[in-house]
C-alpha cells in the first residue's frame, strides 16, 4: 500500500456499504481520513457488517438514509457500484458538485503494483481468475481482486503483502467514475448490449467500458477481441501495444497474435514464432466463448512476461468457476449444468451455442430491458423446451411461445427446477441460464445458482 496523497485533513462520503464501499471505508480510515458512509438500506445484514466499520477512526456510518448535508460537506464521494449516476441522492445539491469517483479508482491512487484490468461483457470473471490462476501457478505474487473475490480497496489496503501483479475484473459501473486509473495491461473480451437498467442507453454503456483506454499511454499493453467491431472501434487510435486474439479463422493482421488453428491447436505468435499452446480438448472449460478466454488469458500472461511454458501448463489446469456452465450432474441421462452466472441474453446464446444435445431451458429472472427474441435462432435447433419464470415471464412467453415449445411457471423456483425435469427426456441437457438477473427470487446469481445445485442434489429431479 502507498498513500499517494495526504488524508489526514480530507472528508469522503461513501455511497453504499456493500463489500466495495465497506472496503473504501477501511482503506480511508487506514490512511487518515475522516468518513461518511451511508447505505439507502437498513437490514439486519447490513448492521452486522457496518457494526466493526464504526468503531473504526474518523468513520461515522448512517444506514437507511443518505444524509446530503454531509455529503455536500465532504472533499471527495464514492459511489458503490450499485448506484447508478441517475440516483436521486447524486443529484442532489452540494452532492452534484462534489468531486464523484468509484471504489476503484480510490484504491489506484494506493496501489503500487502494475494492473491487469479485465473488462468486456462477458466472460470477465472467468478471465480474471484464469489470469490470476496462471500467474500464481508460476510463482508469481499475484492479487486478484475487482468484481471477483476481493475488492480494489482491500488488496490496496494490504499492507504486508508485496505484490508483484495485480489482475481485477473491471464493470462499466466502476469505470464510469475513474479518473487516473490505468492499467499497465487492458484486456477487453468483447461488447454487446448489457446493463440498460443502470445506463441511460447503449451509448452510454459502451462508452463507459471504453473509459478503460482513457489514460492510455506508450507503454500501455492491451489484449483486445479481434473478432468484435466495436471493441476495435473503441480501441482505434489509443496509444500503446495492441494484441488480438481471434477463435473463427487465422488471423490476417500482425497485430493479431492468438488464434485457434483450423486443427483445433491454440496459436501464439511468441517471440516472432508461430508456437503452440494447447489443444482446445485440453481445455476444461465448456464452449467456444471458453476458447476466446483462453487466448486473451495467454496474451495477458506474455505481457506480463511469463514463459510459454507456464503459459501452456496454466491453460490445461485451470478448472472451470461455479455458475458458468458448471456440470452438476447426470441423472437418468439428463445433463444438468448451472450458468446461473448468465445474466444477459448475449451469456445465454454463448451457453446455447455449447451445448451438443437437446436442451430444456430455464429462462427467467429480473430482465435488464433487452428483448430476448435474438434467442429464437439458437433456441429453433437445440431446445426441447423453454420454462420461462420470474418477473420477465410474461415478456419472454409473448417473444418466444410462438415459435417453440414454451412452458410458463409461475411458482416457486422449485416448481421451475420440477417442471424442467418433467420436460427433459433422456439425452437431454437441463440448462440454467436464465439471461436475466436474480433479484427477484434471490440476492445474486450465486445464491440462484446454489439454489440449482441444491435442488438437483435432493434429486427431486
Amino acid at each position: 500500500m502507498k498513500v499517494s496523497e495526504s488524508w489526514s485533513d480530507t472528508r469522503v462520503g461513501v455511497l453504499g456499504l456493500g463489500r466495495s464501499g465497506r472496503a473504501a471505508t477501511r482503506l480511508l480510515s487506514q490512511a487518515g481520513a475522516s468518513v461518511y458512509a451511508s447505505d439507502a438500506l437498513d437490514t439486519a445484514e447490513l448492521r452486522g457488517q457496518s457494526e466493526e466499520l464504526g468503531r473504526l477512526a474518523g468513520v461515522e456510518i448512517e444506514l437507511g438514509r443518505h444524509d446530503v448535508e454531509k455529503l455536500g460537506r465532504c472533499d471527495l464521494v464514492v459511489v458503490s457500484p450499485g448506484i447508478p449516476p441517475s440516483a436521486e441522492v447524486l443529484a442532489a445539491p452540494g452532492v452534484r458538485e462534489r468531486p464523484i469517483v468509484s471504489e476503484l479508482e480510490l484504491a489506484f491512487g494506493f496501489l503500487e503494483a502494475p494492473l491487469i484490468a479485465v473488462t468486456g461483457t462477458n466472460g470477465k470473471t472467468t478471465t480474471t481468475a484464469w489470469i490470476g490462476s496462471m500467474l500464481q501457478r508460476a510463482g508469481v505474487n499475484v492479487g486478484i481482486g475487482g468484481n471477483i473475490g476481493y475488492a480494489l480497496s482491500e488488496l490496496a489496503a494490504d499492507t504486508e503483502a508485496a505484490f508483484d501483479w495485480i489482475v481485477v475484473e473491471v464493470s462499466s459501473f466502476q469505470l464510469h467514475y475513474i479518473d487516473r486509473f490505468k492499467p499497465a495491461i487492458g484486456v477487453f473480451l468483447n461488447l454487446c448490449p448489457d446493463h440498460l437498467d443502470w445506463h441511460e442507453d447503449v451509448e452510454q454503456y459502451y462508452g463507459d467500458k471504453a473509459r478503460l483506454f482513457d489514460n492510455a499511454a506508450s507503454e500501455s499493453r492491451w489484449v483486445l477481441n479481434g473478432e468484435d467491431e466495436e471493441v476495435r472501434r473503441l480501441a482505434a487510435g489509443r496509444p500503446g501495444d495492441a494484441s488480438y486474439f481471434r477463435v473463427a479463422s487465422r488471423p490476417q493482421e500482425a497485430q493479431e497474435t492468438a488464434y485457434l488453428a483450423p486443427n483445433g491447436m491454440l496459436m501464439a505468435r511468441h517471440k516472432g514464432e508461430e508456437a503452440e499452446l494447447v489443444s482446445r480438448d485440453e481445455l476444461r472449460l465448456l464452449g467456444r466463448h471458453n476458447v476466446a478466454n483462453a487466448l486473451a488469458t495467454s496474451l495477458a500472461a506474455t505481457c506480463a512476461q511469463l514463459p510459454i511454458e507456464d503459459v501452456r501448463a496454466g491453460l490445461r489446469d485451470f478448472e472451470p468457476l461455479p455458475h458458468r456452465l458448471q456440470r452438476l450432474a447426470e441423472k437418468g441421462s439428463v445433463l444438468w449444468i448451472n450458468d446461473s452466472k448468465a445474466t444477459n441474453v448475449a451469456s445465454t446464446e454463448v451457453a446455447l451455442q455449447a451445448m451438443d444435445r437437446p436442451v430444456v431451458l430455464l429462462l427467467g429472472g429480473r430482465g435488464k430491458g433487452e428483448p430476448f427474441a435474438p434467442l429464437l435462432p439458437l433456441l429453433a435447433g437445440r431446445a426441447r423446451a423453454v420454462v420461462a419464470y420470474g418477473e420477465t415471464a410474461a415478456q419472454i412467453e409473448a417473444e418466444l411461445s410462438d415459435e417453440l415449445k414454451l412452458v410458463r411457471e409461475e411458482g416457486s423456483f422449485e416448481a421451475v427446477v420440477r417442471l424442467a425435469a418433467d420436460l427433459a427426456k433422456p439425452g437431454d441437457v437441463v440448462l440454467l441460464s436464465p439471461a436475466c438477473a436474480s433479484f427477484d427470487m434471490f440476492r445474486n446469481y450465486e445464491e440462484r445458482g446454489q439454489r440449482f445445485a441444491e435442488l438437483v442434489e435432493r434429486e427431486i429431479t
